[in-house]
Order: structure tokens, then C-alpha cells, then sequence
């Protein structure tokens, strides 16, 4: 297995760094972060690292989550793990070496205080290579419209997991698509579905963040 292949397995397992007790099988074994920081030392160029090391492993954790082969605290581990191998990369983005294949624009709707499913979706779509801003919980429509103005070509992300909320994505949807009408707009939730995606003019639904990389993948986006 070569250096790239084992950061991709590292993130499955959930490993962030040499000192950490999870998956206690592993105990002493290096993390991503002691492998990320061997390839940057090595000379891999950071696009690599991330397109076929870290992206490839939280596609399968994004897979293995779909199949219910892992659960809820196995992606908090992939998660952690991932993000400790972005925050290397960071400097990386920032000097330009290191390409994003879109903004994705993200935020719990008005009235809605959950962001685990969100939370999810923002690491899984950095790992998939986009960058992301993330405006939290309670967003109002009018906020999406201000990002879509900051970051013209932006992808909006809107998440909900109340039945009493998922009605203000209608609305933020209307605002959006008159600003801006090629925006894509994209929604997740657990009371949600593709008829309800239909209903407010949303561009996407998705059950999970796989399903919303592999719909914008299908698409060239």
C-alpha cells in the first residue's frame, strides 16, 4: 500500500494522529496527520494528497454510511481525522497550489438549530475538493442571497430537520434563483424529499452528502 492509499484507509478507520486511543486496534499507529505531514515532506504535491488520499477515503466513509456498514460516531472519527489533513493542506489552498472544484455556500434554515447533518455535509463536500462557507444555524433567506452575491457562481446548500422549518427553504429558494436563476440549490434533511425539492424549485435533494457529491459529479460540477 503506498503512502497515498494508506492516508485514504486512515481516514476510513478514523485515525487523526499517532496519540489518539480510536480504533483501539491501532493503538500507537500514525494518524493522518503524522501521514500527511510524510507525504508534504516527501514532495507529493498537495493537490495529490488531497484528490487521492483524502478524497477517496471520506468516499468511502460516505459509501460505508449509506450501506449502514458505519454509523454516526464512525463519521465524527472520519471527520476529525479528515479535517486534521485539510488543516495541513490550508496553506496550500491559500497560496493557490491547491485548486477547489467550487464554493458550496451552507447553512441550517430560519428557525432551525441542528447542524450535525450539515456539519456532515461540510466535511464530506472540503473532502470532495470544494470549499466551504458555512453560515450556521438559523439562516435567513436574505443571508444566502448576500453569500451569492459575495461569491457569484456559488453552489447554496440548505439543511433542515424540522417539518415546521423546511417551509422557509421555499421562500429562501425563490429569493435565490431571482437573484441569481443558474445557481444551483441543493437541500438535505431528514423530512425531506425529491417531491418537496420539486415543489420549492431546488436544483437537488439528498438523503446524505454522498448522494449530493455523486448528483454533482453526474454533472460535471
Amino acid at each position: 500500500m503506498d503512502l497515498l492509499e494508506k492516508i485514504a484507509a486512515t481516514v476510513v478507520c478514523g485515525r487523526e494522529n499517532i496519540h489518539s486511543v480510536h480504533p483501539s486496534n491501532k493503538k500507537g499507529e500514525v494518524g493522518v496527520f503524522e501521514l500527511v505531514q510524510e507525504a508534504l515532506a516527501e514532495g507529493v504535491d498537495p493537490n495529490e494528497i488531497l484528490s487521492k488520499g483524502l478524497m477517496p477515503g471520506i468516499r468511502e466513509v460516505g459509501i460505508k454510511y449509506s450501506k449502514k456498514e458505519l454509523y454516526i460516531p464512525d463519521m465524527l472519527m472520519a471527520s476529525r481525522s479528515m479535517t486534521t489533513g485539510m488543516e495541513l493542506l490550508k496553506p496550500y489552498f491559500a497560496s493557490g497550489e491547491v485548486t477547489h472544484r467550487g464554493v458550496l455556500v451552507i447553512g441550517t434554515i430560519k428557525g432551525d438549530l441542528h447542524d450535525l447533518g450539515k456539519n456532515m455535509v461540510c466535511m464530506m463536500m472540503e473532502g470532495a475538493g470544494y470549499e466551504v462557507i458555512d453560515l450556521g444555524v438559523n439562516v435567513q433567506p436574505e443571508r444566502f442571497v448576500e453569500e451569492l452575491e459575495k461569491r457569484p457562481g456559488c453552489i447554496i446548500g440548505m439543511s433542515a430537520l424540522l417539518t415546521t422549518t423546511m417551509i422557509h427553504m421555499e421562500a429562501a429558494t425563490r429569493l435565490i434563483k431571482e437573484k441569481c436563476p443558474e445557481t444551483l440549490v441543493l437541500i438535505g434533511g431528514a423530512p425531506l424529499n425529491w417531491d418537496f425539492c420539486k415543489k420549492i424549485g431546488a436544483d437537488a435533494y439528498g438523503p446524505d452528502a454522498q448522494e449530493i457529491i455523486e448528483w454533482l459529479d453526474a454533472r460535471g460540477a
